[in-house]
């Protein structure tokens, strides 16, 4: 009997080693948000990763410039001692591209909804390259800030038509009432790396995207070489809160896939 427990310790230590090592093989998922929203718009998608094993930490993105907004992703990514993948939303494309440039742990990239740029290219220079982005109207009389520059909202009344469509009128109302605002000049600054020249990427956004151009979401991947592009029919700029579980499978596609 004994070495019947003996044996039977043994092999669930094993089992737990062999389980912990598997958990420890998966890379950290970092996800940052964009423009007018926060960590929380993550929330369906985490609860999702977190279900399949993956650690996850949802940066708070300071949405001030893409130069100081990416060094400090950087940081946070970089002293992590895992593997990441790191994922973007909207403007949090171009603070990704720029922040995986000197980050050798950053194993591939997710575009959600998002820009990505290339050297001397902006977010909103890439918003007007096509036709289909109504943001400008809907945005509210910036915000001046102490020693220059403007901080945008948009408009809580036009809020869930413009951001969020396909969200329910309560949940708009609230992100509304919390968005974070952007810089102006976050939105006009230009590019100074394209990490997704050289790390693999993956795409995925909505057809009914009013902020972004889904033509220009489309081309973006084309031209990053996207390893796959997920367009998920009649979802708005927010397909992450919207149809959490395809931007989830997206990003464990991408976590799957080694450079």
């Amino acid at each position: 009997m004994r070495k019947l427990l003996v044996g039977l310790a043994s092999a669930v230590l094993v089992a737990s080693a062999s389980f912990a090592s598997a958990a420890d093989s998966k890379p950290t998922i970092v996800l940052v948000h964009g423009a007018f929203a926060d960590g929380s718009s993550w929330n369906g998608v985490i609860g999702r990763l977190e279900k399949d094993g993956y650690s996850v930490v949802a940066v708070a993105n300071p949405l001030r410039s893409v130069k100081s907004d990416a060094d400090y992703v950087r940081r946070i990514v970089t002293g992590l001692k895992t593997d990441v993948v790191l994922v973007g939303h909207s403007y949090g494309g171009s603070v990704i591209s720029e922040a995986a440039d000197q980050a050798p742990n950053v194993r591939s990239l997710v575009y959600v909804a998002a820009f990505a740029p290339d050297v001397g290219e902006s977010a909103g220079g890439l918003s007007g390259k096509f036709p289909g982005s109504t943001l400008g109207p809907t945005l509210a009389p910036p915000v001046e800030l102490p020693g220059g520059g403007k901080d945008l909202y948009i408009q809580q009344d036009k809020f869930h038509d413009q951001f969020a469509a396909d969200v329910s009128k309560t949940d708009a109302k609230l992100m509304a009432a919390a968005q974070r605002p952007v810089t102006e000049a976050a939105l006009t600054e230009a590019a100074t790396a394209a990490a997704w020249k050289k790390i693999p990427s993956w795409s995925v956004y909505g057809d009914a995207d009013k902020n972004i151009p889904p033509q220009a979401l489309a081309w973006m991947a084309e031209r990053a070489h996207s390893k796959d592009t997920v367009v998920v029919k009649g979802a708005s700029h927010v397909v992450m809160l919207s149809h959490p579980d395809t931007v989830a499978k997206v990003i464990e596609e991408a976590a799957a896939t080694s450079r």
